[in-house]
């Protein structure tokens, strides 16, 4: 109870992990581990590997190389790996359900980056039919989230004298074509 009400966590995240379809699954997962329930079982199913490939070995002699022993050495498992590998899959399917559920909250991330905007922005001015000033003064309102067509004549000579203003804008903005 401490830690929930310390602060130091997110209690909205971990109760979410909680709450998820699969955590018990997940729990379970690591109590099966932990107990080490299944632990004996993967060393008696490496030992049956081992007595095989030892009574190949044995039996016809076979080089290092043999694909055959290959195999059986692959198929030796390591309980570590494996739980660790299962418990990495339960808690990656919980996680990605909660970051799909958040994805439209208003504290995750974006799902375009700055550069994507930018790119963006960039071919529609690109295509945009008009003087070179009149081309830097829509993407000015792009990165502000101003729609362009719906200044009018007056508020376009005022951003004008505003963006004159500016040392990056170069040469003068030249009034724009008439609609």
């Amino acid at each position: 109870m401490a830690l929930l009400k310390s602060g130091r966590i997110n209690n909205r995240l971990l109760c979410e992990l909680a709450t998820h379809k699969d955590f018990i699954k997940f729990l379970a997962d690591i109590e099966i581990y932990v107990d080490g329930i299944a632990t004996m079982q993967i060393q008696n199913l490496n030992a049956l590997v081992d007595t095989v490939r030892h009574e190949i070995i044995e039996r016809y002699r076979p080089g290092e190389d043999d694909p055959h022993l290959k195999v059986l050495q692959a198929a030796h498992i390591s309980d570590d790996e494996y739980f660790s590998h299962m418990v990495r899959d339960d808690l990656n399917l919980i996680i990605r359900d909660i970051r799909e559920a958040h994805k439209k909250d208003s504290e995750s991330a974006p799902q375009t980056t700055v550069a994507d905007e930018l790119k963006e922005n960039l071919e529609a001015v690109e295509n945009f039919k008009g003087s070179r000033d009149e081309k830097l003064v829509v993407l000015y309102c792009k990165q502000l989230g101003i729609n362009y067509k719906n200044l009018s004549d007056e508020e376009f000579r005022w951003l004008i004298r505003i963006l004159k203003k500016s040392k990056k804008m170069g040469t003068p903005i030249s009034q724009r074509k008439k609609r």
